[in-house]
Protein backbone atom coordinates (compact mmCIF):
# COMPACT_ATOMS: atom_id res chain seq x y z
CA UNK A 1 0.00 0.00 0.00
CA UNK A 2 1.55 3.53 -1.15
CA UNK A 3 1.35 6.14 1.07
CA UNK A 4 1.54 9.90 0.55
CA UNK A 5 4.07 12.24 2.40
CA UNK A 6 3.95 16.17 2.32
CA UNK A 7 7.18 18.30 1.98
CA UNK A 8 7.09 21.85 3.04
CA UNK A 9 9.54 24.40 3.65
CA UNK A 10 10.54 23.52 -0.24
CA UNK A 11 13.18 26.24 -1.87
CA UNK A 12 11.50 27.51 -4.88
CA UNK A 13 14.33 26.44 -7.13
CA UNK A 14 13.62 22.77 -5.83
CA UNK A 15 12.97 20.36 -8.48
CA UNK A 16 10.87 16.90 -8.88
CA UNK A 17 14.01 15.06 -9.62
CA UNK A 18 15.82 16.54 -6.77
CA UNK A 19 13.35 15.77 -4.49
CA UNK A 20 12.73 12.27 -6.15
CA UNK A 21 16.65 11.47 -5.37
CA UNK A 22 16.68 12.66 -2.10
CA UNK A 23 14.04 10.51 -0.92
CA UNK A 24 14.88 7.59 -2.93
CA UNK A 25 17.71 7.10 -0.86
CA UNK A 26 15.53 6.51 1.75
CA UNK A 27 12.80 3.90 0.06
CA UNK A 28 11.37 3.32 -3.45
CA UNK A 29 9.74 6.49 -4.57
CA UNK A 30 6.38 6.14 -6.33
CA UNK A 31 5.90 9.71 -7.61
CA UNK A 32 6.64 12.91 -6.78
CA UNK A 33 4.17 16.48 -7.46
CA UNK A 34 5.51 19.50 -6.43
CA UNK A 35 2.76 22.43 -6.32
CA UNK A 36 2.56 25.03 -8.58
CA UNK A 37 0.96 28.65 -8.53
CA UNK A 38 -2.12 28.29 -10.94
CA UNK A 39 -1.98 31.48 -12.20
CA UNK A 40 2.47 32.43 -12.15
CA UNK A 41 3.09 28.73 -12.79
CA UNK A 42 5.97 29.30 -9.81
CA UNK A 43 6.40 26.66 -7.50
CA UNK A 44 4.45 26.88 -4.06
CA UNK A 45 7.35 25.59 -1.74
CA UNK A 46 5.62 22.32 -1.24
CA UNK A 47 5.00 18.94 -2.66
CA UNK A 48 3.97 15.43 -2.42
CA UNK A 49 5.95 12.12 -2.54
CA UNK A 50 4.12 8.83 -3.15
CA UNK A 51 6.31 5.44 -1.27
CA UNK A 52 5.13 2.61 -0.07
CA UNK A 53 4.28 2.36 4.25
CA UNK A 54 7.70 1.30 5.03
CA UNK A 55 9.84 2.91 3.23
CA UNK A 56 7.40 6.44 3.82
CA UNK A 57 7.81 6.21 7.32
CA UNK A 58 11.41 5.62 6.91
CA UNK A 59 11.75 9.03 5.07
CA UNK A 60 9.31 10.61 6.96
CA UNK A 61 11.36 10.12 10.54
CA UNK A 62 14.71 10.68 8.57
CA UNK A 63 13.93 13.66 6.48
CA UNK A 64 12.01 16.26 8.71
CA UNK A 65 13.75 18.58 10.20
CA UNK A 66 17.19 18.41 8.18
CA UNK A 67 17.79 20.82 5.54
CA UNK A 68 17.54 20.84 2.32
CA UNK A 69 18.46 23.79 -0.39
CA UNK A 70 19.32 25.75 2.68
CA UNK A 71 16.09 25.78 4.16
CA UNK A 72 14.67 23.53 6.93
CA UNK A 73 12.00 20.96 5.51
CA UNK A 74 8.96 19.77 7.35
CA UNK A 75 7.93 16.42 6.48
CA UNK A 76 4.78 14.14 7.59
CA UNK A 77 2.62 11.73 6.39
CA UNK A 78 -0.10 13.72 4.54
CA UNK A 79 -3.73 14.66 5.52
CA UNK A 80 -6.87 13.71 3.46
CA UNK A 81 -7.99 17.01 1.55
CA UNK A 82 -10.51 18.41 3.34
CA UNK A 83 -13.95 19.48 1.55
CA UNK A 84 -13.87 23.08 0.55
CA UNK A 85 -16.72 24.99 1.14
CA UNK A 86 -18.81 26.11 -2.09
CA UNK A 87 -17.89 29.61 -3.81
CA UNK A 88 -21.08 31.64 -4.94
Amino acid sequence: MAKSIYVGNLPWSATEDEVHNLFSEHGSVLSVKLVTDRETGRARGFGFVEMEDADAATAVEALDNTSFGGRTLRVNEARPKAPRQPRY
